[in-house]
């Protein structure tokens, strides 16, 4: 079930957006969660090819993509095409 009041995103359509500096999760729990859930979803992108919802925000409105994660910066998840999404604006990730 997606989350309410986010609208799908295509990932092609991700290179496009704009993030602001802010960050989108304010509790440390929730950061460190979501830090664990992205290196799960890291290795099933990359060992299954599975996908995952990720829910973030950019500077227009609340957004989802799915797609496999295939890589992962310190500061970055990276989609197909070396397509990125800013840790900070990721609001949830399901997989």
């Amino acid at each position: 079930m997606v989350l309410e009041g986010f609208q799908l995103a295509e990932k092609e359509e991700v290179a496009s957006f704009h993030f602001p500096d802010l960050e989108a999760l304010k509790k440390g729990s929730e950061i460190k969660a979501l830090n664990t859930t992205l290196k799960r979803a890291i290795a099933q992108g990359n060992l299954e090819h599975q996908k995952a919802r990720i829910y973030f925000a950019d500077d227009q409105e609340d957004k989802y993509v799915e797609t496999a994660i295939w890589g992962l910066t310190d500061y970055e998840i990276v989609l197909k095409k070396n397509v990125v999404v800013p840790i900070h604006r990721i609001v949830k990730l399901e997989i």
